[in-house]
């Protein structure tokens, strides 16, 4: 690297930085930038802080949109009585591209995790919670993943929820052990949302 100019050397750094791109394909990236053309370049960096601009999260659900309430929310075509609960936005792309799922979301911003700093109260638990006042929800799917972190937020959850009387549920079918819904192929969330069961203590 130090044989680099000191711009290049940066954007690596900068592009290893982001999730998925080890040193190697960041510098594969950076070099490919560097050689392209400049106007193809201003045109991807404007993109990018166009998208960081106005992009948002959802006020009702936490998933990303440009309008808010999200266009998954506003659509009456989905099923108000049953909601997703999911750790993160990008959970929620994940199951719509299996294109079983006909219901609402609720992102919850993470898991809880003492280790790390995150208790309960960082969650969006209250959020949700104020949903099953203000919306016909019967059924709530803990969407999360199968790790210890996972599994003691739905835990939580399901102790929480079943104050309000509603039906608490989990995907189970087809997510193996220990992992997270961003591993997960189409065809595994799609079996996991049929395949799911009541939560029971």
């Amino acid at each position: 690297m130090a044989s680099l100019p000191p711009p290049l050397t940066n954007l690596i750094e900068s592009l290893n930085s982001l999730p998925g791109i080890g040193p190697r394909s960041a510098e594969r990236l950076a070099l490919h930038l560097a050689r392209s053309d400049p106007s193809r370049v201003k045109a991807l960096a404007d993109t990018i802080v166009t998208a960081r601009e106005q992009i948002r999260l959802c006020e009702r659900c936490g998933s990303l949109t440009q309008e808010t309430p999200c266009p998954l929310c506003q659509d009456s075509q989905r099923d108000s009585t049953l909601v997703c609960v999911v750790e993160q936005p990008v959970d929620v792309i994940s199951i719509e591209k299996s294109g079983t799922f006909k219901g609402r979301y609720h992102v919850l911003g993470g898991r809880i995790s003492p280790i790390n700093g995150v208790e309960a109260e960082d969650l969006n638990i209250e959020g949700l919670e104020s949903r099953l006042g203000n919306e016909p929800i019967q059924e709530i799917i803990l969407a999360l993943g199968t790790d210890v972190e996972g599994e003691a937020t739905c835990h939580y959850l399901t102790e929480r929820l079943r104050r309000h009387g509603v039906r608490v549920s989990r995907i189970a079918h087809g997510l193996p052990a220990g992992t997270g819904l961003e591993l997960a192929d189409e065809l595994t969330l799609s079996q996991a949302l049929e395949g799911r069961r009541e939560v029971r203590e």
